[in-house]
């Protein structure tokens, strides 16, 4: 049966789908961690090669993570452009809006200087990006993967942006708050154990290396998935229903966030067949918190912290974690 239905695929589809999958492939295989090279080179994650001479002063962002650091790095009136449903800050929906579905042209009468895109987008959309750099506009590829990851990753739009010195600022911000945090709950002699849920059709949690990894630990959390394997070098982890109920007895917190991937709630994970074995379940210790604090690289992981320390030990974090994100945040 499978051969006489390969037989009748033409075989340009056949092609396409191989060709398809080989890029996918490639692509893994070649990805490419940004980074600076002797102070002001610096290479994306197409692998492009950029010597910074001069800041950019008219830059369109396409990923709201991008725009939120720009924002924080004080470049309002730089951004004349930011992807399309932008809210945060509340500053970003008074930007023109642009997609890379739109046609090239719309960006080159827009005349930036700077377009700064997403590995997705690059992989994706290779003639969009040959289009603008045709036309003189630098792009540049950047999303990080993990902590370490992300303060390059603010080091390099402070390079381009002229705003180095607050990056490291951010940087050293996020990285005091978080030595906060830990303390706050290095003395608890028993920790809560957290099961946290990335896409829930597919039973999947988030890579060990992963932003929601990091927030879950530093808020003083054990994840329950630490041994989570990452799918195709994402920061996620397929994990599986059968993995999750073995850890059942264990599992103090079920965690869950929500996002365009995942969209569940409270009586979605306790009506989930067998979930009623699982000890956070049964004790109604089920939360779902916003993707954009946990899972985007920007300052607001501090409040995602803070978010899922008080949902672990709110009499501590209630009393003390505020000040440490008044201070780190700016409020």
């Amino acid at each position: 049966m499978a051969l006489n239905l390969i037989n009748r695929v033409p075989i340009f589809v056949l092609a396409f789908m191989l060709t398809t999958a080989l890029n996918m492939v490639g692509a893994e295989a070649t990805a490419v961690q940004s980074r600076v090279e002797n102070g002001s080179t610096i290479v994306d994650q197409s692998g492009r090669r950029l010597v910074s001479k001069k800041s950019f002063k008219r830059i369109i962002s396409l990923y709201g993570a991008h725009t939120e650091n720009l924002f924080n790095l004080g470049l309002n009136k730089e951004i004349i452009g930011v992807s399309r449903q932008e809210t945060y800050p509340p500053e970003a929906s008074h930007k023109p809006a642009f997609s890379y579905h739109d046609d090239p042209e719309r960006f080159i009468a827009a005349r930036p200087d700077l377009v700064i895109i997403r590995p997705m987008i690059a992989r994706g959309y290779p003639q969009f990006v040959a289009a603008l750099e045709k036309s003189g506009i630098t792009i540049v590829s950047l999303q990080p993967d993990t902590v370490e990851n992300m303060h390059t990753y603010w080091h390099i739009l402070g390079i381009l942006s002229g705003t180095r010195h607050r990056a490291t600022t951010m940087i050293s911000q996020f990285n005091t708050a978080v030595s906060d945090y830990k303390a706050l709950t290095k003395s608890k002699s028993t920790k809560k154990r957290v099961y946290f849920e990335a896409i829930h059709s597919k039973m999947k949690t988030f890579a060990p290396h992963s932003m929601a990894a990091f927030a879950l630990e530093t808020a003083g959390g054990i994840n329950i998935a630490s041994d989570a394997k990452p799918f195709r070098n994402t920061n996620i982890a397929y994990y599986g229903k059968e993995r999750i109920l073995s850890h059942a007895s264990e599992i103090d917190v079920y965690l869950a966030q929500s996002g365009a991937m995942n969209q569940p709630s409270v009586e979605l994970i306790k009506n989930e067949p067998g979930f009623n074995a699982i000890k956070a379940v049964a004790a109604n210790q089920i939360f779902i918190i916003d993707e954009q604090i946990v899972s985007r690289p920007t300052l607001r992981l501090l409040e995602g912290i803070y978010e899922i320390g008080r949902l672990l030990y709110p009499n501590l974090y209630n009393l003390n974690a505020y000040a440490i994100l008044e201070r780190a945040m700016g409020f």
